[in-house]
């Protein structure tokens, strides 16, 4: 009697456990498909909110807890994040993350180890994108991978440095470099952290070991005053939310695709490309904001004090929110966005580039990497490209200003300056629009259409060119028309267009361009 119990029970629970599992599946694809979004797309946005209940915890239970505790939590909600969202396929980063730490261990502080590092991380997350992109967003392990990768990579620079004499290192270098052997637990906490694992920011591994620690607080012994700071990161990032949401069913990327696009006037088509150059990034900045609020609402945040004694909590900011709103020019915005990542960039590549003697090719080489480290599409080298070139024009030009005696005196009258500022910043969002039309589209076909558009006069046949000279009684509905033409237009039916999910539509329904969850978290 009591083994019959006993198995009706075991049957009961294993019952209840499948039933529970399909409750939960079946709620989140009723709701993912109610609000036009895939459900892969829903797990992303749950798992990084669900970063402000687990700083909370961490802040009230764990705060100058013993760190084996805190390594193992942080280790423990970023695995369970992974497998969330991407199930069994949680395997890659953990078994990057365990070579990582056995080619620490084996190989130790030398070059070779670095190398090794390099090497092996960056050729497995190519390999991750060969086999799993397509040519929409794709939420699939390599997005939270391209994160780790930087993360192990920098690991082993810092490692490495941490064995070299000090005085033979720069300020920069003695800041991060590690002088300690990191344990597997250390390491795991540090690649899973949830406040980064999936879209970062980056921070290196001696700033996550202080806020082990305890150290990253604005009043010792006790738990930082971060609440306000993090809840209005928070909050901006929701005002971008929102201002995406409303105007992402007028302005979009599967637009600029369509014939209704070819057709439309030259200075319409520059207008839509320039107002689409900039709504675009509010998608990344609204994902940065939000993640940046649970980094500073768990102390990561703490950058010490200014001069005046008020803690400053923006060492994980990724956006300088003011300057991309208000710099009129491509280096003001390059300042201001991705900030950790091109910080990491700059400090572990470009600066190791020293040797080259060619600070150009140092760049060159440094936006290279970054457009592999983005994916294999072509759209990212041609990003990254145009970025460069556009840049060293920009300096030329602002360089002949300041040789010109003419040019200098026109510059500096002050009734023009507001004329100046909108005449910079329609050039600038233009430039702009047609660099992240390759970034967004991704594959050669669909840019170079694009491009291509604005180069190639479509023929008319001999009746279009008849209405191009309209009667006067259809005058006033033409210009009517193009009125309404200047306001940007959702794509009309294009031909098989599947549409997009927010990070990935090779799986899944399609995720609605309106859809409060499209939020692209591709890093940039």
């Amino acid at each position: 009697m009591a083994s019959a119990a006993e198995g009706d029970v075991g049957t009961r629970t294993e019952l209840s456990g499948v039933l529970l599992s399909a409750f939960e599946e079946l709620s989140l694809n009723k709701l993912a498909t109610s609000l036009g979004a895939s459900e892969q797309a829903l797990r992303l946005i749950i798992s990084i909110f669900l970063g402000y209940p687990l700083a909370l915890f961490y802040r009230h239970y764990l705060f100058y807890k013993d760190s084996y505790l805190i390594h193992l939590f942080h280790t423990f909600t970023g695995l369970s994040i992974a497998y969330f969202n991407f199930g069994n396929q949680l395997y890659h980063s953990l078994l990057c993350v365990l070579l990582q730490f056995l080619i620490l261990r084996l190989m130790g502080r030398t070059v070779t180890a670095v190398l090794t590092t390099f090497c092996f991380q960056m050729a497995y997350l190519l390999a991750g994108y060969y086999y799993t992109a397509t040519g929409n967003y794709d939420i699939k392990w390599t997005m939270p991978h391209c994160v780790l990768t930087l993360k192990l990579i920098g690991l082993a620079v810092d490692y490495f440095d941490g064995g070299k004499d000090q005085n033979s290192l720069s300020s920069e270098q003695q800041r991060y470099a590690i002088r300690g052997v990191p344990s597997l637990l250390e390491v795991a906490g540090f690649s899973y952290f949830y406040g980064a694992f999936l879209v970062g920011p980056q921070f290196s591994m001696n700033h996550y070991m202080k806020l082990v620690q305890g150290q990253l607080t604005d009043i010792p012994g006790k738990i930082p005053n971060s609440t306000v700071p993090a809840l209005k990161r928070l909050s901006l990032g929701l005002v971008y939310l929102v201002g995406y949401t409303l105007l992402s069913p007028h302005i979009t990327e599967d637009y600029l695709l369509t014939e209704d696009y070819e057709n439309r006037p030259f200075w319409l088509r520059c207008m839509y490309m320039l107002v689409w150059g900039k709504f675009v990034l509010y998608k990344y900045v609204t994902c940065w904001l939000v993640t940046e609020g649970v980094c500073i609402l768990t102390g990561l945040g703490f950058n010490g004090f200014e001069e005046k004694g008020q803690a400053k909590w923006d060492a994980c900011a990724n956006m300088k929110v003011w300057l991309f709103e208000t710099t009129p020019r491509f280096t003001g915005t390059i300042a201001s966005f991705n900030i950790n990542t091109n910080a990491w960039v700059a400090r572990y590549f470009f600066k190791r580039l020293k040797f080259l003697g060619n600070k150009e090719l140092s760049q060159g080489l440094s936006l290279l990497f970054l457009a592999l480290w983005h994916g294999l599409h072509s759209g990212y080298l041609v990003c990254f490209q145009m970025e460069f070139l556009i840049v060293i024009v920009e300096r030329q030009a602002a360089n002949l200003i300041r040789e010109s005696p003419v040019l200098s005196t026109l510059a500096s009258i002050a009734v023009l300056q507001p004329m100046y500022y909108l005449v910079q910043q329609t050039i600038h969002w233009l430039f702009m629009g047609y660099s992240m039309t390759a970034f967004c589209l991704f594959t050669w076909d669909k840019w170079l259409k694009v491009a291509s558009a604005e180069l190639v006069q479509k023929r008319l046949s001999p009746s279009s060119q008849h209405s191009r000279a309209p009667a006067p009684g259809q005058r006033s509905r033409r210009l009517e028309d193009m009125a309404l033409a200047a306001v940007p237009l959702p794509p009309k039916s294009s031909s098989g267009a599947k549409g997009e999910t927010l990070v990935g539509g090779a799986e899944g329904p399609v995720a609605s361009q309106g859809s409060p969850l499209h939020v692209a978290l591709s890093p940039l």
